[in-house]
Formats: structure tokens, C-alpha cells, sequence
């Protein structure tokens, strides 16, 4: 056994998983793997890379499959890359797509790459001393003083036309069932992510590459050309494209893309699309994006199907995913903020919340504009709801509500009709929820 054996032995000890290959298996998360690729694993640290275009300054939870991987082959002892494709970003990759993507220039990919590592942060470790410490690289980097010449002598001679036309996403574009056709800048895609592989398997000893089930092409056309150009051996690994039980697609919500950015997406909004997963979804997603063992999964599993109205599964989901990307706190305030939604939450708990929480969780309610000024003196609340405001159509309306215990003003129930409401009463400086009956909500913007 070699000395650098050894070592690995030595230092795998630390980490409790060590077959990285059977983990992702009992999860869920291995579409396709090339023969070796499990043998290499278990004999020596390793190291491997997924790709990200930074098309946007985040991810979005489209990437977190490609990220659990990674944070999976780290606790498994080994050495995970995280590559941007800032140069591959600027040509796009036509697999699974219809349609050429947006070309961005250096100043917004070299942005976007630090908002991404920032958020890949929360999975890896890429600050320790340890031997598989986390690594960001950028193919631009490598890319941007090659010339075209170059390339197409030393790369593109050792891979056939023939070969790169068989691969399926190449000629999904160019049956003729396609009617946009394929560019020759698209048709080198391939080329380009395959010379990223030999790239790392020659400067980093980058001997996998993985990604979802759609990059099988491009992943072999790198382990076919470090074997042509090399003679060297280098392995793939795919995982499936996640899709929700209904059909419709993963991450997509009517607002768009579920981001990982808390000014995108808020940590609440975040937090609620993990709730609101079906049971059928909840029991796959609960393997592939948390880090709870077999055993925990299995009896949560279990408990929730004897109890599915108590949503144990989606309670735990949200839970791990979201204290994992934004934290704790976070968490817990996404939590009191879906308990005032549902009519459960205090008053100091509507205080606590930050205003983008607060208006994400009363998006789509009416709102009505009062005067700063006018507040500032104090209004009777039978004035503000009806004169000021339109929450109820008349005087009477509010002052039977208001005998019959049914409003309630910030969270605090209204006993009087002559209670003067004033500046005081604002929520974070700005804001009064007016509230008829469990769910009738109104907002009161002060301006």
C-alpha cells in the first residue's frame, strides 16, 4: 500500500460514511455511475467537481441537488470542487434546452461567482486545513488566454465530430423535429466542459466529474478525451433530474425560481415552499436535501404516514433546509410567521419579524395608504377603518365586530370603539394589520 493509501486510510477514520457511492444510492441520488468509480472511492481521497453556470448572483434550489452531492463527498473524506462556468456560462450549454441563453460579460460573471461561493459556504468547508477542504475554481480563468487556434489543434483533434453529434442533447437540436437549429458555439460546449475535466484531472488530480442525468454526455465526452489525451482514467456520475409528484417542474413557484438569496427569496418564503411539498414529495425530498441518517428518515418516515395530516415529513424538511442555508434564526422566525398567518401568533411575535418577512407573509392583501401626519395626532379606530380606510363599509359594521370580539388591530384584540389608534401602534414604523375574524387580514400603510 502506497504512502498516500495510508494516509487516506488514516484520515477517513474521522468520517462516519465512507462508501460515498452507497450513500447517494439509498438517497436517491445516483442516475447513472461509470464501472470504477466506487473502487476508486474507497481506495484513495479524491476529488471531484460540479459545474455551475453563474447565470444569476444566486443559486437557486434547482442547484441544491449538485451541492448535496458535493457537501455528501466531503463528509464521505473526500475533496469537492465547485467549478463557475464563467467561460462555458458565456456560450450555454444546449442540453435540455430549446433556446441559446444569454451571453454576460466578465464584470457580471466575476459577481456572480462571489455571491455563490458565499452561498455555497453554508454546505462546504472551504476554509480548513484539511486535506479535503472545499476548492472554487473558474474555467474563464484557464479559458481566457486560449486562443482558438490553439484549442482546435491541441483539444479539438481528439474528439470526432461523429462522437460529439451521437451525444443526445446534440442531436435532440439537430433532428428535425427542431426547428431553432443549434449554433457551432453551442455545438462546442461539449469541447469546452470536456477540456474543463482535463484541465482538473491534470492541474488538481480531478478524477470524477458529476452532475444531473442530462450532463451524462458532456461529463464523457471529459472522461473520453483525458483517456485520449492522457491515457489517464477519469469517471462519471450523474444524478436524476428532480421533478415533483404532479409532473410540474422542481423549484418553480408563480413567483419563478425558489433562490437561495434572502432578498430574492425570503427565508420565510423559503421556508413555506419545503412546508407546502406533497407527502409523496416530502419523503423523497427529505433524503436528498437534509443530512439526516437512514435510521432518523425511516422512522419520520413511518411516524408521518400513520399521521399524515401532522405533516412531520414537510415540518422536518423545512426545518433542515432552511436553518442549513439561512440559520437558526431565521428558521424560527419563518415559523412565528407562519403561525400569525394561520391565526395563532402574538403580538410580539408580528413585532419581531423583519419587514421583508412581514410583507412577504401579507403579500396579496388589500392595502390601504394613511396619512403619517394624521396618525401622528391619533385616530379613533372607527374613523381609520372606515373614513381613512375602506377595511369595513360602515360606522355600525365596526362597532358590531368589534362587540362581537371580531377585530383585532396588530394581533391585539379591539374592545372599545372609541380606542384612538396613533404612531405608536406602527409596526416596524410603517405598518397596521387590521384583522376580521381567523384570516380576514388588512394592511394599513402609513406614507
Amino acid at each position: 500500500m502506497s504512502f498516500a493509501k495510508i494516509l487516506f486510510f488514516i484520515f477517513a477514520q474521522n468520517f462516519e460514511n465512507m462508501n460515498f457511492v452507497e450513500e447517494l444510492s439509498w438517497r436517491g441520488m445516483i442516475h447513472d455511475v461509470m464501472p470504477g468509480t466506487e473502487e476508486l472511492l474507497l481506495k484513495e481521497l479524491t476529488s471531484a467537481y460540479v459545474g455551475i453556470d453563474p447565470t444569476a448572483d444566486s443559486l437557486h434550489i434547482g442547484h441544491l441537488v449538485g451541492v448535496m452531492m458535493l457537501k455528501h463527498f466531503q463528509r464521505c473524506g473526500h475533496k469537492p470542487i465547485a467549478l463557475v462556468g464563467g467561460a462555458t456560462g458565456m456560450i450555454g450549454d444546449p442540453s435540455m434546452k430549446s433556446q441559446e441563453r444569454n451571453l454576460l460579460d466578465e464584470v457580471t460573471l466575476r459577481h456572480n461567482q462571489e455571491c455563490i461561493k458565499k452561498q455555497l459556504a453554508c454546505f462546504l468547508d472551504f476554509e480548513s486545513d484539511a486535506p479535503n477542504a472545499a476548492e472554487m475554481v473558474n474555467n474563464y480563468d484557464w479559458m481566457k488566454e486560449f486562443t482558438f487556434l490553439d484549442f482546435i489543434r491541441d483539444i479539438g483533434k481528439h474528439i470526432t465530430v461523429n462522437y460529439m453529434i451521437s451525444k443526445d442533447s446534440v442531436k435532440k437540436r439537430l433532428s428535425s423535429e427542431s426547428s431553432a437549429g443549434m449554433s457551432f458555439t453551442e455545438f462546442t460546449y461539449q469541447l469546452v466542459q470536456g477540456y474543463d475535466f482535463l484541465y482538473l484531472f491534470q492541474h488538481k488530480n480531478c478524477k470524477l466529474q458529476m452532475g444531473g442525468s442530462d450532463q451524462w454526455g458532456n461529463i464523457t465526452t471529459g472522461t473520453e478525451l483525458i483517456r485520449r489525451k492522457t491515457g489517464g482514467e477519469a469517471f462519471a456520475l450523474t444524478c436524476p433530474l428532480i421533478t415533483k409528484a404532479d409532473g410540474s417542474k422542481f423549484g418553480k413557484t408563480e413567483a419563478g425560481n425558489v433562490w437561495l438569496d434572502p432578498e430574492k427569496t425570503s427565508p420565510y418564503e423559503f421556508y413555506q415552499f419545503w412546508l407546502n411539498t406533497s407527502d409523496e414529495d416530502a419523503e423523497k425530498y427529505i433524503k436528498i436535501f437534509t443530512l439526516l441518517n437512514r435510521e432518523e428518515i425511516d422512522q419520520l418516515t413511518c411516524e408521518h404516514r400513520e399521521a399524515p395530516h401532522q405533516r412531520l415529513l414537510q415540518k422536518r424538511l423545512a426545518e433542515e433546509i432552511t436553518v442549513m442555508v439561512h440559520s437558526r434564526e431565521e428558521y424560527e422566525m419563518a415559523v412565528e410567521a407562519s403561525l400569525i398567518l394561520f391565526g395563532q401568533g402574538t403580538a410580539d411575535q408580528l413585532r419581531r419579524l423583519s419587514e421583508k418577512t412581514f410583507l412577504a407573509i401579507f403579500d396579496g392583501v388589500p392595502r390601504f395608504d394613511v396619512s403619517r401626519d394624521e396618525l401622528a395626532h391619533g385616530l379613533n379606530i372607527v374613523d381609520l377603518l372606515t373614513e381613512k380606510t375602506t377595511v369595513f363599509p360602515s360606522r355600525g359594521e365596526v362597532r358590531r365586530t368589534i362587540q362581537a370580539n371580531g377585530l383585532s388591530l396588530n394581533k391585539e384584540r379591539i374592545t372599545s370603539p372609541d380606542m384612538v389608534v396613533d404612531a405608536s401602534f406602527l409596526i416596524g414604523g410603517k405598518f397596521l394589520l387590521a384583522q376580521k375574524g381567523k384570516k380576514n387580514y388588512h394592511l394599513i400603510v402609513a406614507r
